[in-house]
């Protein structure tokens, strides 16, 4: 069902999003079927599609659709600028977190990213021998992107595949590392999301999730004010729309991403160290950090560290209105799933 070089040792991690029975692939990558419902998924340019629409209860509550609808007209990231495994290592390696995340991940771990998008992360995770990494997202598009630069630079560790996180492909307790950075602030209901996904984690596995802050994300919500009643002019506010060095593909998508996307919404430190206690997680650490000790160019992601107080995260998240801008007033949690 997954990838040949990942089918063999991997195929017992998968099950039907719909029942949760057994899912068996024919040897030509035609077609999958659950040995339970008997229920048929096919696949698009290798990509398993085992997305499943949610069937909630109330009516025009989920917007699940409406962002599916978006990002396929917009994948976001996209690989401007990035021709070969080399252009995106050192892409990602200027990044202080992708970069201490590869080199503080084991080379055996079993990775899903969550919400993946173009699957620039899962690639440049993937890059690294014997880590078995899967891109998981709604939105063909984006999957697709991801799937072609992996094929023209055979990063054989990673398999692309389309899932609704709502409803997992994948058997709890699964995986050493989940990864959800920028998606479940696009959900109807971002920490029923946030449980979905904490099921995939083995016990002493560990959790990523980012999401846009409450207070960091003001800035933003100002810019996204003036665009929109000035016909998205004055767009140097951005400091990322001036940039002379950036794409106009990038910053074309940017934009979309930051101030068109049809749903959001916004959180705290205090908020998501209640979704950890509340699904079996301990807090370890964050971006930023949740007292006043900065984070460091050699920061243990993994290493467990204070929660700090009430106090401390106001005065972490409103330095965010100030600081936040240049990501969007993104924040980073981590938490290890208890034994």
């Amino acid at each position: 069902m997954v990838e040949p070089c990942l089918a063999a040792q991997r195929r017992n991690v998968f099950i039907c999003p719909a029942c949760g029975g057994v899912l068996n692939a024919d040897d030509g990558h035609r077609e999958i079927k659950c040995s339970g419902c008997n229920r048929f998924f096919g696949y698009e340019k290798e990509i398993p599609l085992l997305f499943l629409s949610n069937e909630w209860k109330e009516s025009g509550a989920d917007v699940t659709e409406t962002i599916k609808s978006f990002y396929e007209k917009t994948p976001f990231p996209n690989y401007e600028d990035l021709d070969s495994g080399q252009s995106l290592r050192e892409k990602a390696r200027k990044g202080l977190f992708a970069r201490l995340l590869d080199s503080q991940t084991p080379y055996n771990a079993n990775i899903l990213e969550a919400g993946c998008g173009t699957g620039q992360l899962s690639n440049f995770l993937g890059m690294a021998k014997g880590r078995s990494v899967f891109g998981a997202d709604m939105c063909l598009n984006s999957l697709k992107l991801g799937q072609e630069f992996k094929e023209k630079n055979q990063i054989n560790n990673v398999t692309f595949l389309q899932m609704n996180l709502f409803k997992p492909v994948f058997r709890p307790d699964s995986f050493d590392l989940v990864i959800c950075s920028g998606v479940l602030h696009h959900t109807s209901n971002p920490f029923l999301g946030f449980q979905s996904i904490a099921k995939l984690v083995r016990k002493g596995g560990f959790v990523v999730v980012g999401l846009y802050n409450t207070y960091g994300r003001i800035s933003t919500d100002i810019r996204r004010f003036l665009f929109r009643i000035s016909g998205d002019r004055f767009k140097f506010f951005d400091s990322r729309l001036r940039d002379r060095g950036v794409g106009d593909i990038r910053k074309r998508t940017w934009f979309m991403d930051q101030y068109k996307n049809p749903h959001e919404s916004k959180h705290t430190i205090g908020e998501v160290l209640n979704w950890f206690e509340q699904s079996g997680f301990e807090f370890v650490n964050s971006i930023p950090k949740s007292t006043e000790e900065p984070f460091s160019s050699d920061e243990k992601l993994f290493k467990t560290n204070p929660k700090g107080t009430m106090l401390d995260h106001f005065f972490i998240q409103s330095g965010m209105m100030f600081s936040g801008g240049r990501e969007g007033g993104f924040f980073v949690m981590i938490g290890q799933k208890k034994f």
